[in-house]
């Protein structure tokens, strides 16, 4: 088992001092190499018997922290592969950022396929969104976000009309947030829901899911620092590699 792009071991230890059970100590360690990047998919742990050798732990210590992961879905066993990382799930705060430019942060390479990029009459959830009246021209862009050549998510964004030039090949290169910053645009504050429903069988064969499968979503209206709406995003995201994080604080 070694670190991602080095032929050095990973550097694992225990604390046998420690209140902490020894598998979990393992097991934290192992998913934040996985976290990192220093795991990356598709690499495989090793044997068993070496790790637990390596260590001074028992085989069932070791596979009882394996199993931890393989529950989590970062790893999982293969009949005559041995134990693989599968991936890490993106952890998303609740804040006015792109998925991007989340998943650039977390080492998750990014990778974007315009599957539409045109102008349509608004629908009246559209209008509605968008402070436009229904049956006028917007912008419609439909993406698929994928990271480690896995897909991650269906992007739908309406814009007004004329707002930011969008070429299909910057948003393939780019997010759909720093084109709009480089057009001037001051992106202040958005009004967001985020819910859970089962995927249709055209969401599952994009997003290479079963029909079915559970899907997160996310809907947002953007404004900018003028109070003008510039965006309204309804998203959905494979729920086995995506989260959203919040943080809640006490009423005083």
């Amino acid at each position: 088992m070694t670190a991602h792009g080095t032929d050095r071991p990973l550097p694992l230890s225990v604390d046998r001092t420690s209140p902490v059970p020894l598998y979990f100590q393992l097991a934290q360690q192992l998913e934040a190499a996985v976290e990192q990047g220093r795991l990356a998919p598709g690499a495989l742990l090793g044997n068993e018997i070496d790790l637990a050798a390596r260590l001074g732990l028992s085989r069932p210590t070791v596979r009882q922290a394996i199993q931890t992961l393989v529950d989590k879905g970062l790893m999982v066993r293969r009949r005559g592969v041995g134990t693989q990382v599968v991936h890490s799930q993106v952890r998303r705060p609740l804040e006015l950022s792109s998925l991007y430019d989340d998943l650039e942060a977390a080492g998750q390479r990014p990778a974007t396929t315009v599957l539409c990029n045109t102008t349509e009459p608004a629908s009246a959830e559209v209008a509605a969104a968008l402070g436009v009246a229904e049956g006028s021209e917007v912008h419609r862009v439909e993406r698929l976000r994928s990271a480690h050549g896995e897909p991650m998510a269906l992007l739908r964004n309406h814009l007004p009309p004329g707002l930011v030039p969008l070429r299909t090949e910057e948003l393939e290169a780019t997010g759909l947030y720093r084109l709009m910053r480089a057009s001037g645009i001051t992106l202040h504050s958005a009004r967001q829901s985020v819910g859970a429903r089962a995927a249709t069988e055209g969401e599952a064969g994009v997003l290479e899911e079963e029909a079915g499968a559970p899907l997160l979503t996310m809907e947002r209206v953007t404004y900018d620092d003028t109070g003008r709406v510039v965006e309204f995003g309804s998203h959905v995201y494979r729920a086995a590699r995506y989260a959203f994080d919040f943080q809640l604080l006490a009423r005083p």
